[in-house]
């Protein structure tokens, strides 16, 4: 099996700079937690060999509609290098992406860190230095978006790249609960939330992910970034868009897509 999921995980890799792979059921049951976070390592191992640089974590499937769709009790993280960041206001070269749609969050950044087994939302909120508006760019290199949990999984949770407002804001004083947000595309809202909608609370998410990750030996550190999941409904864009998201209390962050020969 070993060899298996080595060969799953450069079916992956290859699929960054080729074509789309059909769902990954050969190697991978639906819900093989264990096979999918394996087959996510192999591949972060890779990149860090290769000089990537891990900045934090995102995390998925916080929306209970979405975690009913695939199956599943429990949200997703996927692996956030230092590549994966456009900067507010930037342009995604083209050709970059695949079957790219964007989907806003509320991001935290960390002044401490997260060691221990039994962290709570309480250690959460105390160790957040940063509060910012994010843009996730998900992505999937599985055909048609045909994923199941373990499809998403062991691609990284879906990610591609992510974008972070300039403005950042200190966690004591937001309401991160009530917030609203609206994402537009090329000026026209296409998506609408609140911070309620991540797991009943953007913290509720980080809380989540620090706890799995501390328990698998990989804690949050000081610096980390933790995106935490969509306030509303992902969209699709594409080459030429421009996409720009405005969470109460945070402010706005945009990005667009580049064109090819542009």
């Amino acid at each position: 099996m070993g060899r298996d999921l080595e060969n799953t995980a450069a079916r992956l890799r290859d699929a960054y700079v080729g074509s789309v792979i059909p769902p990954l059921r050969d190697a991978l049951e639906p819900n093989d937690v264990d096979g999918a976070y394996a087959v996510q390592a192999i591949n972060t191992r890779f990149w860090e060999a290769a000089g990537r640089r891990i900045v934090g974590r995102k995390v998925g499937l916080t929306a209970k509609a979405v975690q009913q769709q695939l199956g599943v009790d429990q949200p997703d993280f996927g692996v956030l290098f230092d590549d994966m960041e456009v900067a507010d206001g930037g342009v995604i070269p083209a050709g970059r992406l695949i079957q790219p749609k964007a989907e806003a969050e509320v991001a935290l950044i960390l002044g401490s860190d997260l060691p221990g087994p039994d962290i709570t939302r309480a250690d959460v909120e105390a160790a957040v230095a940063e509060v910012a508006a994010a843009i996730e760019i998900v992505d999937s290199r599985i055909a048609d978006w045909k994923i199941t949990f373990a499809d998403t999984v062991a691609d990284n949770g879906s990610s591609a790249m992510f974008a972070l407002s300039e403005t950042r804001k200190p966690l004591a004083g937001l309401d991160l609960w009530t917030c609203g947000m609206a994402l537009e595309v090329n000026g026209a809202v296409v998506s609408l939330g609140a911070g309620c909608a991540c797991l009943g609370h953007p913290l509720n998410a980080a809380a989540w992910l620090a706890q799995t990750l501390a328990a698998r030996g990989e804690p949050l550190r000081a610096g980390d970034i933790i995106l935490t999941g969509a306030l509303g409904p992902m969209v699709p864009i594409q080459p030429g868009d421009s996409v720009r998201a405005t969470i109460g209390g945070l402010g706005t962050v945009s990005f667009s897509c580049g064109k090819e020969g542009a």
